[in-house]
C-alpha cells in the first residue's frame, strides 16, 4: 500500500521557521514527483510547492516564493519542505501528494493531478 506520512508541524510564530518532511512508505520516492499542499479552515487546498522525481524542477505558489524551499533526498526516500519567513496566513493543514510522472509547470500545484496523498501536518503560526 502507497502512503505517504507528512511530519514537522506545529505551532511557530510569526516570522519562524518549521521544516515539514514527507517520507514514504510502501514505495520509493524517486520515479514521482512531489507536491506540497495546504488547506486553511473554510477555504479549499492550495498547491504550494512542487519539485520533479529527480529534483531539477521546482516550482512555488507566489505566495511562498522566496519563503520556501523544496528539496527532496532520493537516497532518504524523503522530501522537504523548509519554511521561513512565516507568516499568520500560512496556517493550515499541509499535505504532501506524490504523482508517478512528470507534470507540466501549468498543472504541477493542482491537486487533481495527484493520487497518493498522506493525512497532512497542522501548521499553526500565531504570537
Amino acid at each position: 500500500q502507497l502512503q505517504l506520512v507528512e511530519s514537522g508541524g506545529g505551532l511557530v510564530q510569526p516570522g519562524g521557521s518549521l521544516r515539514l518532511s514527507c517520507a514514504a512508505s510502501g514505495f520509493t520516492l524517486d520515479s514521482y514527483a512531489i507536491g506540497w499542499f495546504r488547506q486553511a479552515p473554510g477555504k479549499e487546498r492550495e498547491g504550494v510547492s512542487y519539485i520533479s522525481s529527480r529534483g531539477g524542477v521546482t516550482k512555488y505558489a507566489d505566495s511562498v516564493k522566496g519563503r520556501f524551499t523544496i528539496s527532496r533526498d532520493n537516497a532518504k526516500n524523503t522530501v522537504s519542505l523548509q519554511m521561513n519567513s512565516l507568516k499568520p496566513e500560512d496556517t493550515a493543514v499541509y499535505y504532501c501528494a506524490a504523482v508517478r510522472r512528470p507534470l507540466s509547470i501549468s498543472r504541477c500545484l493542482l491537486s487533481d493531478e495527484y493520487y497518493v496523498w498522506g493525512q497532512g501536518t497542522q501548521v499553526t503560526v500565531s504570537s
